[in-house]
């Protein structure tokens, strides 16, 4: 036998029996993500370009999955979302969803990335509001929707739908939105 095989089946034993009396069980707690690294997209999610306009906002939320890859506005679900300086690459992310435009949905991208530190909205690299915790992350970590960007996604670009929020988290998020300078918008 070789040495590797030989090493490859103690090193599988000695796993074997680390693991049937404890040894090398994580603390319970929340389980470490590899980093997020931006990959490029898939040809099939390159998406639309970002919105122009000034978004028509309601809140309709109905978590249903009608049998169509639908979310609606007040919904926070989980897209592609491309990347400003290189739409061919982005990540998956979670999405406030707050509007329509023509068979497009309109939604506002949300992080846990602290960029609204000590309270500023505008920061140089856009507006934020904190939005606090919910659903949408599994980990519960505090996060923000950025308010100078709205994203048009197509409906089955759409993965899954993360939850619902309240109206009065949607409300102040509008608020937010209409009360941004003209000069900070990028629409």
């Amino acid at each position: 036998m070789s040495s590797t095989g030989s090493s490859t089946g103690l090193r599988g034993t000695l796993r074997r029996m680390a693991a049937a009396i404890g040894l090398g069980r994580r603390a319970p707690g929340p389980t470490p993500t590899a980093p997020s690294r931006p990959v490029p997209a898939p040809p099939a999610r390159r998406g639309l370009p970002d919105y122009r306009g000034v978004p028509v906002m309601e809140y309709a939320p109905h978590p249903d999955g009608r049998g169509a890859p639908v979310a609606d506005p007040g919904e926070i679900v989980w897209t592609w979302v491309p990347f400003e300086e290189d739409p061919s690459r982005g990540k998956d992310r979670p999405v406030l969803v707050i509007g329509r435009a023509g068979d497009a949905v309109l939604a506002l991208m949300l992080t846990s990335k602290d960029h609204v530190q000590g309270g500023d909205v505008h920061t140089r690299h856009g507006d934020w509001l904190d939005i606090g915790t919910g659903p949408w992350d599994p980990r519960r970590r505090p996060s923000e929707v950025r308010l100078d960007r709205v994203l048009q996604i197509d409906p089955h670009a759409i993965r899954r739908e993360g939850c619902v929020v309240d109206r009065a988290l949607f409300d102040t998020v509008a608020q937010a939105l209409k009360a941004i300078s003209p000069t900070r918008h990028t629409w």
